[in-house]
């Protein structure tokens, strides 16, 4: 078993807090149980998709909640009192509860339950005031556009 140590870190880094404690989180989630399994894939540049194993679980027995950069998936099976009598569970009918750390501005955009897998689609919208912008010289003109745009050449002239 491997322990890090990321207290020298703290002593000469200012505002990396969030990060070390999620190393920190991440290191000993290692000895955890990760159940329900799941993959996390990239569908584009800016969506994800999480895929989660639940086989057995129903819509109205699964809850995604999202709570600033925290989405945390909880499912309860509810008791099945039935005239039957089970001789072997194979299928694992457990409470769970997994938190995923998600990037700033990624966002739930939906979410499907089809054939025990659960589908979890994520969006990446960084808002248009924190976007790159351009930054014109020499004038009192506003920056506009982003950084890719190109510059008008009329605008530059103007300006000068």
């Amino acid at each position: 078993m491997r322990t890090l140590d990321f207290a020298p870190l703290y002593r000469s880094t200012v505002g990396f807090d969030r990060l070390f404690s999620m190393l920190d989180k991440a290191t000993q989630a290692e000895t955890s149980s990760t159940w329900p399994p799941y993959d996390i894939e990239r569908v584009a540049d800016d969506e994800y998709r999480i895929t989660m194993a639940v086989a057995g679980f129903a819509e109205d027995e699964i809850e995604l909640t999202q709570h600033d950069t925290n989405l945390l998936v909880t499912g309860q099976r509810k008791s099945s009192e039935g005239d039957s009598q089970i001789l072997h569970r194979g299928i694992a009918a457990r409470t769970f509860r997994q938190t995923f750390n998600l990037a700033d501005h990624v966002k739930v955009v939906g979410a499907n339950l089809e054939n025990g897998l659960l589908t979890v689609n994520l969006k990446r919208e960084v808002p248009e005031a924190l976007k790159p912008r351009r930054i014109p010289i020499g004038g009192t003109q506003s920056a506009v556009g982003q950084d890719n745009a190109q510059p008008r050449i009329e605008a530059v002239r103007q300006a000068a």
